[in-house]
């Protein structure tokens, strides 16, 4: 009897995605529900998703979701967690959501320790209304509110959301990774799993950020993409674990 190998998680509902060719959404959308399924909590799971790209996350997501005004994903779970604190919630958040409007919810969700986990898609630019400059585009780059460039002492440095949340007490555990290979996917997995657990563990907040890819509003081809994203935002924004609870491993 043929054994199978690799399969559709439960999490995931079986229908095609309406993200453009080459997003990364898709593949940090397995990850998640791969990590939901193995550690048995799909019965549990609450996701609360944003506006943007990622506005019918529900739809993909086999299990509770609940959507959420601009940037306020972050004050929704915390009104479903503390309500329902056996559930397992997380947000799920690009960067204009998170960085730009939702940038004091997310802040306060972490200042507070409140025990929900956030992915975080980092693809430097505003995706679904047009290709617009985001908190998180970086010095220089060319966008459509930007055509000559990001300058910088006009409208200020990028936002570095690990680093800036890091310096709160209530964040437990702040990661970046990316899913450009094989190889990253793997730790963006593990990463994202680690922040579940803390979250399983009653230990406070953590958050997940993934660089992605925008080939469409970048201009580029997918393979093109993924180049750019590694020689130019990996160095500006570095992947790691940022903090971690003491005694837990990296």
């Amino acid at each position: 009897m043929a054994e199978i190998a690799f399969a559709r998680p439960e999490s995931l509902r079986d229908v095609s995605f309406h993200y453009c060719p080459g997003c990364h959404h898709g593949i940090i959308h397995r990850l998640v529900a791969e990590v939901i399924d193995e550690l048995k909590v799909r019965d549990r799971t609450v996701g609360v998703v944003p506006v943007g790209c990622s506005v019918l996350a529900y739809d993909y997501f086999n299990f509770d979701c609940q959507e959420a005004a601009h940037g306020r994903a972050p004050a929704v779970a915390t009104g479903v967690k503390r309500v329902h604190p056996d559930n397992v919630v997380f947000t799920y958040q690009g960067d204009g959501d998170l960085a730009s409007i939702g940038c004091a919810e997310i802040v306060h969700a972490a200042a507070r320790g409140e025990k929900i986990t956030t992915v975080f898609v980092n693809n430097a630019i505003y995706g679904m209304t047009g290709g617009q400059m985001a908190p998180t585009s970086l010095p220089d780059q060319v966008t459509t509110t930007s055509p000559y460039g990001r300058k910088v002492d006009l409208v200020g440095m990028p936002i570095k959301v690990c680093e800036m949340l890091a310096t709160l007490d209530g964040a437990k555990y702040i990661a970046r990774v990316a899913v450009n290979n094989p190889a990253n996917m793997a730790k963006a997995k593990a990463a994202i799993k680690k922040a579940f657990e803390i979250q399983l563990s009653g230990l406070g907040f953590a958050i997940v950020e993934v660089l992605s890819t925008c080939p469409t509003n970048w201009g580029m081809s997918p393979l093109e993409a993924v180049t750019w994203m590694e020689k130019n935002m990996m160095p500006y924004y570095p992947l790691g674990v940022f903090k971690t609870p003491e005694g837990v491993a990296k």
